[in-house]
This record gives structure tokens, C-alpha cells and sequence, in this order.
């Protein structure tokens, strides 16, 4: 954390370090190199990082900040990459900026494929859930936010475990705010993840699982009754009725009896006009994300 502090550059107005009722004298390790900017905000129980996330903002939007950056104490994000992530918001308009580990096809070399794997999975379920089909790396932390988009947050709603990014990116998409990445590469120590996948796996799918609807129901029903409401309804009801069919088709030619050809379309055209149906809601989403 003190190195996190030393290396903060001149412009930075003011550091917020949360202590989280750390076991490794985070405090102390924030106020040792004597930085005059530096303001604690210290938690008396383990309240979580979403949590800490949560009080900084709050924190920084009552100090009157303009833009809020989120860097990790661990000094795995460079503040030498600051300028480009302050770029988008300085000079092309937008709302939100994050890092992006994965811009270059070399980004992946080293990392397990289960863990490409869970990465892609987590970027498209993510994709689904907030609408902002053009980022790639969600749970990367590095990012900066304006105040006039954090003041529309309602901050009490976000999550407050390991799913904070994955949500915070959700309720920017409610409030159609201009968000893009940034290519950033990680700085990658000796430091050991405490995270346990066991536990912050089912949390982060059922917090893509309410945006999911959530966004689904506000942007696509309430606000503007879209077509893409009706193609999912309709698409995904002739799916579930060719698939039902298909079973039962299945099953009589098991039993001997062979279907014919009539039978046999009744399944397949509900099945060709449902996938064409949620396909084209698809693109209709793709199409309506903020830009």
C-alpha cells in the first residue's frame, strides 16, 4: 500500500485508502510515506470488497471529486497507465473507463485454459447481463468514473462482495452511460488471491442472473415496449415447444411407431422460427448498446 501511495502522481487530488479491518496494517502502511492527499476510511469489521469500493466512492463524491479512480493497494495497476484511462473521459465524452488485460492476442500466454475458458464464459454472460457488448475482462478493477454518472448510482444497491464490477457495470448500463476499455496489462507479483471460487461463483452468477432481468424488464418492457420483447417471448416459447415435441417424437419412434413427415415439421419449423426469433433480439441488443 505505501508504494501504491508513493507512486501516486502530483495530479491525483486526493488518495482514499479504505482500511477493511486488515490483519496487515494497511493504515499504517498508507500513512507512512507522509502523503498530505492521503484520507482513511476505516471499516470496524471485514465488511468485503465491494463494500470498501462502495465507501470510497461515497467518500470521494463527498470531497467533491470530479473523477474517481479505483486502484488496488496491491500495485498491480500502474499508475503510469492513469493518463490513458483518464483519456476517454477527459477528451472523448464518455461516462467510464476500465482496464483491459486481453487487447493482445499475447495477453493469454501462461494463463491455464480453465482460466481463459472462465474468462470468456464470465464476458459474455456479463455482456448479456449489462448490454455493453463491445468489453471484454469485467472483473478487471482498474477504472475511472465521472461524478456526474456516480451521483445517479444508487450505490446502496450494488453489490458488495467480489460481483462489484460486474454490477456497478449493470447499473451504468440502466443509466445508458458511455463506458470503453482501456488496454491496460496487469502487474502481476508474488501476492496470493484469498478469493475462493467456491463461494464468489454462485454470488457473481446470481448478480448477473438479477441484472440480467432486471435490464431486460426496465430497458426492453417498462421504458419502451422493444421488439426485442416480443422476439425472446416468442422465440423462446416455439424453442421450448420444440424441444418438448421433439422428446415426444423421440419416445414414439423408440416405441416403434416412425413419425412422418408432418409430425416431423410441426418440431422442426418452430425450432428453425424460435432460434431466427432470439437471434434477432440479439442483434437488436447488440445494436441498442450505449455508445
Amino acid at each position: 500500500m505505501g508504494g501504491v501511495v508513493r507512486t501516486m502522481p502530483e495530479y491525483v487530488d486526493t488518495i482514499i485508502v479504505v482500511d477493511d479491518r486488515s490483519a496487515d496494517e494497511t493504515s499504517a502502511a498508507a500513512l507512512e510515506p507522509g502523503d498530505p492527499r492521503v484520507v482513511l476510511v476505516r471499516h470496524d469489521v471485514n465488511q468485503g470488497l465491494g463494500a470498501s469500493l462502495i465507501d470510497a466512492h461515497r467518500r470521494a463524491l463527498e470531497l467533491g471529486g470530479d473523477i474517481m479512480v479505483v486502484m488496488a493497494g496491491d500495485g498491480q495497476m500502474d499508475p503510469a497507465y492513469l493518463p490513458a484511462l483518464l483519456d476517454p473521459i477527459l477528451h472523448r465524452g464518455y461516462d467510464f473507463a476500465k482496464g483491459n488485460r486481453f487487447f493482445t492476442t499475447g495477453s493469454f500466454e501462461g494463463m491455464p485454459w480453465v482460466r481463459t475458458f472462465g474468462n470468456i464464459v464470465l464476458t459474455f454472460m456479463t455482456k448479456m447481463a449489462t448490454g455493453y457488448w463491445d468489453l471484454f475482462d469485467p472483473q478487471n478493477g482498474y477504472t475511472a468514473m465521472t461524478r456526474r454518472v456516480s451521483e445517479r448510482i444508487d450505490w446502496d444497491s450494488i453489490a458488495r462482495d467480489y460481483s462489484f464490477e460486474n454490477d456497478v457495470l449493470a447499473a451504468l448500463g440502466l443509466l445508458r452511460a458511455r463506458v470503453c476499455d482501456v488496454d491496460i496489462p496487469a502487474v502481476y507479483g508474488d501476492e496470493i488471491s484469498d478469493i475462493k471460487l467456491s463461494k464468489t461463483v454462485p454470488h457473481l452468477l446470481r448478480t448477473l442472473r438479477r441484472a440480467f432481468w432486471r435490464r431486460f424488464w426496465l430497458q426492453y418492457v417498462v421504458r419502451s415496449f422493444s421488439p426485442v420483447a416480443l422476439f425472446s417471448l416468442f422465440g423462446v416459447l416455439m424453442l421450448l415447444w420444440a424441444l418438448a415435441f421433439g422428446v415426444w417424437v423421440v419416445v414414439q419412434r423408440i416405441g416403434g411407431i416412425t413419425p412422418s413427415t408432418a409430425t416431423v415439421m410441426i418440431d422442426v419449423l418452430p425450432l428453425q422460427f424460435g432460434f431466427m426469433l432470439v437471434l434477432a433480439a440479439f442483434v437488436l441488443d447488440i445494436m441498442n448498446a450505449p455508445k
